[in-house]
């Protein structure tokens, strides 16, 4: 096993991302379909925050970046042996692993992210991220602020989803704990009950789509498991929309493949800094650290050459 790819979600997404991305000719085709979706001028709206952050521009944005990316990289190095994405980061993972293109991964973007803002309502919810507090003094404060614990990603790190008035309700309770909080730039409940409508509509509309079997193993959200059958992933793909992301299972999933480099394949580093924190023997870097696609694409080989068997 060579290389493995994770794919981010929203709220990672910023200004100064990727810029190197519009100066790749074999990236043009998946930028000019984002920007049909959320218009051309989406590199200067990304100061904006409350455009940047809106649930039906942020998961295309983001699935577009990626794919544009990939697009960029995919010809110059080896097919992945894994992958994985974070939250709607597994659409643009499942676009690498072969189950459809990039446009169809942005519709389903565009699609999935309509759907959940539908389901959100009218009142204020959010996510999130707790790091420092386990499990068992996490479960029974959500129970107590009827909240849901929608990303585990490690032992004593996960993200909460709800009311944002219940978001802020928890908060000194968690301080108290010793917690450390981040709100995330996420505007809806995303991986919690609240999103059931917009899973199952989901899981409706991928249904009669024909997929072929992945091309490399997906480790996915729902449970961490890999998968290779187009129902299984179409069942898991709908069925994390409103079931807690198992990530940190989803890392040991992708561990278990024996990769030699992990190549974070979109804006931000959170993923391979997660990755790192458990897998520190294995080379990872995210592409946004680079300033041209050519350097992603040197640092990848250099790795496998210095890795390689013999």
């Amino acid at each position: 096993m060579t290389l493995a790819l994770l794919f981010p979600g929203q709220g990672v997404q910023h200004a100064q991302m990727l810029p190197w991305l519009e100066a790749e000719s074999s990236a043009a085709a998946v930028l000019a379909v984002m920007a049909a979706q959320i218009g051309d001028a989406w590199r200067a709206r990304l100061a904006d925050d409350a455009w940047a952050s809106d649930n039906r521009v942020a998961q295309p944005l983001i699935t577009g970046v990626s794919l544009a990316a990939w697009a960029a990289l995919a010809p110059q190095l080896p097919s992945p042996g894994v992958v994985a994405g974070y939250s709607v980061g597994e659409l643009a993972a499942g676009a690498a692993a072969g189950l459809y293109d990039a446009p169809a991964a942005l519709r389903l973007a565009q699609q999935r992210a309509d759907l959940m803002s539908r389901c959100a309502g009218a009142e204020p919810a959010g996510l999130l991220s707790v790091s420092g507090v386990g499990a068992t003094s996490i479960e029974p404060l959500c129970v107590r602020f009827a909240l849901t614990v929608a990303i585990r990603t490690g032992m004593d790190r996960c993200v909460l989803g709800g009311p944002r008035v219940s978001l802020a309700a928890i908060t000194p309770e968690l301080v108290a704990c010793g917690g450390e909080l981040t709100p995330l730039r996420v505007r809806v409940a995303s991986h919690t009950p609240s999103m059931t409508s917009a899973a199952e509509a989901f899981a409706a509309l991928i249904a009669p789509q024909s997929w072929p079997r992945s091309r490399c193993v997906m480790a996915c959200n729902l449970d961490g498991a890999g998968r290779r059958d187009p129902t299984a992933l179409k069942s898991a793909l709908a069925r994390q929309i409103d079931h807690t992301v198992e990530w940190n299972r989803c890392l040991d999933t992708v561990a278990e493949r024996q990769p030699r480099c992990v190549l974070e394949v979109g804006p931000g580093t959170s993923l391979a800094r997660m990755w790192a924190a458990v897998q520190p023997d294995v080379p990872v870097r995210s592409v946004d650290e680079f300033q041209s696609a050519g350097a992603v694409v040197a640092w990848v080989r250099h790795v496998l050459d210095d890795r390689s068997p013999g």
